[in-house]
């Protein structure tokens, strides 16, 4: 007699074996606050590691995690499991594994993903499926590497699959009940092919461990990121110049509106791109991308998933009629774009560290009010080449001092990192959010 738990029992393993070797351990060396112990200052620096998962999306050794993952990263090690593995072996230490260094092709912190590359040919990799089929109650497969212990499975289903966490975030993250625990972090979650629906990124817990509320960023952001930060290095976010909000029993009824729920235009930027298409104040959203749009955090959504020159369909109720309008979506303005213009590889870049530096001068200064210095060196690009991939050094970071020298000039700084050797500790002492921060590494 067939037995279907038999079955299902093989059915999963066939999964598995395809999975688990293009999702990867990530070992991350970098440098840290030492406990105190042994008489030691409990603010000595001190080297430290930390590992997370990464998955693999692109046989040519491209892989996709979460930029929390690398954060502060000196070094990266990628471990991948052989897909020739046998079966028998699978999730044991007898697993075959290669091991490769990565570099960091781009970060993007506003999705908390990041892309590093590996020096491989013939890799296994995943598809990325399209996250807008996801389904309450559908069956996923979390895999990564949680508490170290590299290969993990784990299997749940989708909680929800467009949750909403905060207001300010125009993410909606899937929901699952699959167990993700620390280091999960930037590991696949598959639906019941094999396709990548979502990149466990984080869990809501009051114990520290696993309470089956996990979220993933869904595919098809990682797929959007994943394609301008291999073309690119950065990403384009779409903006239209609108102020949405949900609708309320009571806005209905005092704006004597033709529905009681959906989403309002409650203000629209004159000039901006969603002005131009003739999108109005009090106007509702009924869809918007081929989406039928509910609440304003899923319009914020679908925009954020668009780049700058894409074009959209939307439809709205404007008073009893239905109007369907076309918007040409504006790229986000970046915080440091104007910053950006004064800068070229020739004259800012400092090679060694890889990144561009403008001088805060008078005509910085009046771009960036709120420094709490009037000195220093921003950080306004990265170069794909040079030590930056490796640290944790951003567009808008304001360098003040280099091992408590403070940065002066451009040119000093540039001669002050050509001078250092190999293996020279380095202090920098950075403004990030109007807040001083070190940044500690060794030179390469």
């Amino acid at each position: 007699m067939n037995n279907p738990l038999a079955g299902l029992s093989q059915s999963v393993r066939d999964l598995t074996k395809r999975v688990a070797p293009a999702v990867v351990e990530i070992v991350v060396t970098g440098y840290g606050a030492r406990d105190e112990a042994a008489g030691r200052a409990a603010n000595s620096l001190s080297p430290q590691e930390s590992s997370g998962s990464g998955i693999l999306v692109d046989p040519d050794g491209y892989i996709m995690t979460n930029a929390h993952v690398v954060a502060g990263a000196v070094r990266i090690r990628v471990s991948v499991q052989d897909a020739n593995t046998p079966a028998s072996v699978q999730g044991t230490p007898f697993v075959d594994t290669r091991f490769f260094s990565a570099r960091i092709l781009g970060v993007d912190r506003d999705s908390d993903l990041a892309l590093l590359k590996i020096a491989g040919r013939g890799l296994p990799a995943l598809n990325l499926a399209d996250s807008d089929k996801v389904r309450q109650g559908d069956l996923v497969f979390a895999v990564g590497s949680p508490l170290g212990l590299r290969n993990s499975l784990s299997m749940g289903v989708v909680s929800a699959p467009a949750r909403a966490l905060s207001d300010d975030s125009p993410i909606l993250f899937i929901q699952t009940d699959a167990s993700i625990n620390p280091g999960n972090s930037g590991g696949a979650l598959v639906d019941i092919t094999g396709d990548v629906i979502g990149m466990n990124t984080f869990i809501v817990s009051q114990s520290g461990g696993n309470e089956g509320i996990g979220f993933a960023i869904p595919s098809n952001i990682i797929r959007s990121t994943y394609e301008q930060l291999r073309r690119t290095g950065r990403v384009s976010r779409g903006s239209i110049g609108v102020i949405a909000q949900d609708i309320t029993p009571v806005m209905a009824r005092g704006l004597a509106l033709p529905i009681g729920h959906g989403v309002i235009v409650a203000d629209v930027d004159p000039g901006g791109p969603a002005d131009r298409s003739g999108l109005k104040r009090k106007d509702i959203v009924l869809d918007f991308d081929g989406h039928r749009i509910t609440t304003s955090v899923q319009l914020a959504n679908d925009v954020y998933r668009l780049r700058g020159g894409d074009k959209a369909k939307v439809t709205v109720l404007r008073g009893n009629n239905r109007l369907a309008l076309e918007i040409e979506i504006h790229e986000q303005a970046g915080s440091f774009d104007p910053l950006a213009a004064l800068a070229s590889p020739e004259r800012n870049l400092v090679p060694r560290l890889g990144i561009l530096c403008v001088e805060i001068d008078q005509r910085v200064a009046e771009l960036m009010p709120d420094l709490r210095r009037q000195y220093g060196l921003i950080v306004v690009a990265r170069s794909p080449e040079g030590q930056a991939q490796f640290i944790d050094l951003e567009p808008g970071d304001i360098i003040h001092a280099i091992n408590n020298l403070p940065v002066s000039s451009l040119s000093a700084f540039q001669h002050a990192i050509q001078e250092l050797k190999a293996g020279d500790a380095i202090v920098l002492q950075i403004e990030r959010d109007q807040r001083f921060q070190y940044l500690a590494f060794e030179m390469e």
